[in-house]
């Protein structure tokens, strides 16, 4: 098997940090290089956009390889960075290892992660048949997961790093009917992101679980339920570039977890009050407000 980015062995392209925050960077230093999962539209693209503003150079990589190269060329011209696309479907269990093989054959080392890539899957859990909650679990939970074991020792090595794992408000709520995994794999990413925070904080590595609620993007229009949400108030919503920027002040300020927006955060912070029995009830109640269940 090609051995991936992080064990290419290269020379390590910035200065060391130390946990007391990075090294000024000379006029001589490459930009930092940032990979960016789901980056064909929504909260991802954002993160390309604010990165790209930033002055970051990035691997944007997403299933429409179409949309990719236009968002790629666009910020090629815009900014004057450096753009690759790598088309890739998170779904197949070797695509993680085939995009980092990619950027080692291509000397791309990583300093920031953004595992954003995900998706619902409407209705309930006996409705899908388990391959579809398969390839769900697979972009959602293990890819992100491979992408931050593969790249982290690279980051470690270089005294540098970012993750962001772009997770949900509902990774803080109970679960509610319909989307049956969504809540959970959110919650999952919340937790890995903390543990991996704490390992990694001495070694100048961030980590942040990214936890926006009600986000315009086509996420509603994929999952067929475009029409529930837009009965929600305009306070319930963010637009995407809001969300990204603000994840990437958060992971730069050392924020584990942040919850996008005050209203978001009230709400957090409601659910954590309540007794479990009548979150969950209350959860039930509101399910078909912003859930498809058949």
């Amino acid at each position: 098997m090609a051995k991936t980015a992080e064990d290419n062995g290269a020379p390590p392209r910035h200065a060391t940090q130390t946990d007391r925050g990075a090294a000024p960077r000379t006029a001589a230093s490459p930009p930092r290089r940032a990979l960016v999962t789901g980056a064909s539209a929504g909260i991802g693209a954002a993160f390309a956009r604010a990165l790209a503003a930033r002055g970051h150079a990035l691997v944007l990589t997403a299933r429409r390889a179409e949309r990719l190269d236009a968002l790629a060329a666009e910020l090629r011209e815009r900014h004057g960075i450096d753009a690759v696309a790598l088309p890739a479907d998170l779904a197949d269990p070797q695509a993680p290892a085939r995009l980092l093989a990619e950027l080692q054959r291509r000397d791309l080392p990583i300093d920031v992660l953004i595992n954003n890539a995900g998706y619902g899957v409407p209705g309930t859990f006996e409705a899908s048949p388990w391959q579809r909650h398969a390839d769900f679990i697979q972009v959602l939970i293990t890819a992100p997961t491979e992408l931050a074991h593969r790249l982290l020792p690279g980051m470690r090595a270089r005294g540098y790093g970012r993750i962001v794992n772009v997770a949900s408000l509902a990774g803080h709520l109970p679960g509610s009917t319909g989307h049956t995994l969504y809540a959970a794999s959110k919650a999952y990413l919340i937790r890995f992101s903390q543990s991996l925070a704490l390992e990694n904080r001495a070694r100048g590595v961030h980590v942040c679980a990214l936890c926006p609620g009600f986000t315009y993007s086509e996420f509603h229009d994929v999952t067929g339920a475009r029409a529930l949400v837009s009965k929600m108030p305009r306070y319930m919503w963010m637009d995407a570039d809001t969300v990204a920027a603000q994840g990437l002040d958060a992971v730069e300020r050392g924020d584990v977890v942040y919850v996008n927006g005050r209203v978001n955060r009230a709400i957090k912070t409601l659910f954590k009050l309540l007794p479990d029995d009548l979150a969950l009830k209350l959860i039930a109640r509101r399910s078909r407000d912003f859930r498809v269940l058949d």
